[in-house]
């Protein structure tokens, strides 16, 4: 509780317990002591308000997984890096259990967590201090800066049932930079396996039954994707420049290949490939020429006999499930000065340039309606975030008579973000000669990106702040912060923050803030266009689900108009005190979310509306079954309490810390409009997460032994894919270590020790064969062991 901490105030040497605001200090080494290598998965189990689960098949949600903190969408909260603005994911989630549908956040995943000296999580809003997504809180992660030293790690592990298989190689090194500077490098290399945790659907085995030798076992899987060649890499440099000024620079590089799976096309049902909407042969007659009744009840077996008569078993006679992916670049920079003038203000001035690229592909899969000349793999096109930043700060401190210096912070910023839709091979999109006879165009599964849907859309927004800060008397902090922002497509905003620390007594302080915030839609959730096939739970089948930009004549249809930004109001009631040895922290929190950004609920499509959005470039269209848009047209509130216990002893071994993190989250949808808002997804928002979580670790040093251990506990939540609430469980994880040399040492893991499976589906085998809930907040895959050697020079 007496770390530095660098975000929710611009006073420099503030400590996390005399903050105004609730701040978590995470070490490095809280990250580096798991068995994991995805910084999301390692923030969920040290941080109880953050959630973020598998992702088996939920399109491009399974390249960057959307991750929520304090019950919020992944772009209500802003992630920094030394205390810059990091850009956001190229990829929008379009499936993300109802609370991250359609949310464009950050991918952290691509920083290795070797290069992280501590993480500070700020549990408050404060885009009165940093601008849009501030709305659930703020994540800094702050990079090593050692000039000397480092330390190299070998990670292996597996999980029980002896799939999914993977392994890393990182390393951590300082030197100097002149006889005035540092830079320090991290990189980690590594690939993980897939898993499957499915059942064979029924329809599948029945098939197999019925003599189908080429229906695979299982014809889908449920599992995590593959991952190959996973790169990450930072690097930070420091350079004294004389007269107390100092160059700066950092950024990453990451690249890896994602591959996973989607759902099962069965070999006599699946319409618009298989069969017709009444579950019929669908036959295409390949010379119309002569009339189309010639294959005019044909069976699939009467096609294969037949030059003029095509049936997709022809290719794919046990049916396919399409495998999906991507090639994620992602690569930033920063370079700054910051110093102090002779007038005595203190600078910061910063440049910084943001890019992440996702690039799809598709296979074993078809463009139906190009019948037997269809390619079996596609490039349906790609998406790309770029984001250029301009920050210049200053603050000062001034004596105006009380107890502390009256802190004046006060800056500009300059923010350009572009999203671009690349379009894809021309397979990928076109309307093939046999979609006149009701086969369906482009890649199935995921189309590709026609001409007119692709393009580059830009925004760019100016912002001003001012930030003040003081002790107005000795153990009495005030905080006031106004921001002013102007973006160039929808107006102006401004927001303010009052937040305020005061000491009762020398072990007892009181602490609370009162806040605005907003969040601006993001380029990409304006014009992007997507078509994603789902499991429809009431059809018990496959749909095709298209989401489109809420001004395309055909949104407008259904009240569809340009979005606005959300508007937030936030507040908190906390207190820091100390029972004996244990130090406590106890935060109450409530959060009012006003015209929520997110997808409309699905809409059937009329053929009239069929034609007018392949006109507009969605060529998939054709096959398009319903269709949604972006809207402002809900509110919530999410309140709750964050508790968090620490503990120091030295009589248990040398040395044993043991702490207790607890989080209660409670959403309710305040109001909404029921043209564009249903009940499911009123559900999803306020049951897709579990309503309360904690954590309960301890770590222990014993001479050359370190022993850890950490028990989890997640409460139910609700699946809209499955329709079913499961139960919460207790995870428990462990971890032995011992040193070997003074440099070198040997851990030996496991995640989820007792091998802990969620409840399962009961629905699975009539359905999609998915044994366990897709959003399942702790994984459904059982039990992980690792091996992790480390040394450190």
């Amino acid at each position: 509780m007496e770390e530095v901490v660098t975000i929710g105030t611009r006073v420099e040497g503030r400590s996390a317990a005399d903050s105004a605001v609730p701040i978590d200090i995470i070490s490095g080494e809280d990250f580096v002591n798991q068995g994991d290598s995805d910084l999301n998965s390692l923030l969920r189990n040290v941080i109880p308000s953050y959630n973020v689960n598998t992702q088996p098949i939920s399109d491009a949600a399974s390249l960057v997984r959307p991750a929520n903190l304090r019950g919020l969408a992944p772009d209500h909260t802003l992630v920094l890096v030394n205390g810059k603005r990091r850009h956001r994911a190229a990829v929008i989630a379009w499936l993300g259990n109802g609370v991250s549908d359609g949310a464009q956040g950050p991918d952290i995943a691509q920083i290795p967590a070797i290069a992280l000296q501590q993480v500070e999580v700020l549990r408050d809003g404060a885009a009165a201090q940093y601008g849009s997504d501030a709305i659930a809180g703020v994540i800094n992660f702050e990079l090593k800066n050692a000039p000397d030293g480092g330390a190299m790690e070998v990670k292996a592990g597996q999980f029980y049932e002896g799939d999914g298989r993977q392994y890393t190689i990182a390393a951590n090194y300082g030197m100097p930079f002149t006889s005035q500077g540092f830079v320090n490098v991290s990189f980690e290399v590594g690939a993980q396996e897939d898993t499957d945790r499915s059942i064979q659907r029924n329809d599948a085995a029945a098939l197999i039954a019925g003599g189908n030798t080429e229906v695979a076992t299982p014809a889908q899987i449920w599992g995590r994707p593959e991952i190959n060649d996973d790169l990450k890499s930072v690097v930070n440099l420091g350079l004294e420049l004389g007269g107390g000024k100092e160059f700066y620079a950092f950024g990453n590089y990451a690249s890896k290949e994602v591959d996973g799976g989607f759902y099962f096309r069965n070999p006599e049902t699946r319409s618009a490939v298989y069969a017709d909407g009444d579950e019929n042969p669908l036959i295409g007659d390949l010379d119309p020429s002569n009339g189309l009744d010639d294959c005019v009840g044909f069976s699939h077996e009467d096609a294969l006999t037949s030059s003029e008569c095509f049936s997709f078993q022809e290719l794919f006679p046990g049916g396919f499930t399409p495998r999906f992916g991507g090639e994620v670049t992602d690569l930033s920079g920063v370079a700054g000065v910051r110093g102090e003038m002779a007038n005595g203000w203190a600078y910061d001035v910063s440049a910084s340039l943001g890019y992440n690229d996702v690039d799809f592909f598709i296979y074993n899969t078809v463009n139906a309606s190009l019948g037997p000349l269809t390619p079996t793999s596609f490039d349906p096109g790609a998406y790309t975030q770029l984001e250029k930043n301009f920050n210049a700060d200053f603050v000062k401190g001034f004596e105006v008579g009380l107890a502390s210096e009256l802190s004046v912070a006060t800056g500009l910023e300059w923010r350009d973000e572009t999203f671009e839709i690349t379009t894809g091979d021309q397979a990928s999109y076109e309307i093939g000669p046999l979609a006149e006879q009701g086969f369906s165009a482009a890649s199935n599964g995921f189309p590709g990106f026609g001409p007119l849907a692709g393009g580059q859309w830009s925004r760019s927004n100016k912002a001003a702040y001012v930030d003040l800060e003081a002790d107005v008397m000795d153990g009495w902090l005030v905080g006031l912060a106004l921001r002013f922002e102007d973006f160039e497509d929808f107006g102006t905003t401004t927001n303010s923050k009052l937040a305020t620390n005061l000491d009762v007594m020398d072990n007892l302080a009181l602490r609370g803030s009162w806040s605005t915030g907003f969040r601006a839609p993001t380029p990409g959730q304006s014009n992007a266009f997507n078509v994603s096939t789902e499991f429809d739970l009431a059809l018990n089948d496959l749909v095709n689900n298209g989401t489109i930009p809420s001004t395309n004549a055909v949104a407008k249809l259904r009240g569809g108009e340009p979005l606005d930004p959300e508007e937030s109001t936030n507040w908190t009631l906390g207190a820091v005190f100390s029972i004996g040895p244990v130090d406590v922290t106890v935060d109450y929190f409530n959060i009012e979310v006003e015209g929520r950004i997110a997808p409309s609920q699905l809409y059937s499509l009329t053929q009239a509306e069929v034609d007018s959005l392949v006109a507009s470039g969605v060529t998939s269209a054709a096959n398009l079954q319903n269709f949604r848009f972006f809207t402002n047209d809900f509110d919530t509130t999410t309140k709750g309490v964050d508790i968090v216990a620490t503990y120091s002893t030295d009589m248990i071994g040398d040395n044993t810390d043991i702490s207790l993190a607890f989080n209660k989250t409670d959403t309710t949808v305040d109001s909404f409009s029921p043209d564009t808002i249903d009940a499911t997804r009123i559900r999803e928002l306020e049951e897709g997460l579990p309503e309360t979580r904690w954590n309960l670790s301890s770590n222990t040093t014993l001479g050359d032994w370190r022993l850890m251990a950490r028990v989890s506990a997640y409460d139910d939540w609700f699946d809209s894919e499955d329709g079913q609430v499961y139960a919460g469980e207790l995870i428990v994880d462990a971890e032995v270590g011992y040193t070997l040399t003074d440099k070198a040492s040997v851990i030996l893991g496991a995640q989820n020790l007792l091998d802990q499976y969620p409840e399962e589906n009961p629905g699975a085998a009539d359905g999609a064969g998915n044994r366990y809930s897709q959003f399942t907040p702790f994984g459904f895959e059982g039990g992980f062991y690792y091996l992790r050697t480390r040394y450190e020079f």
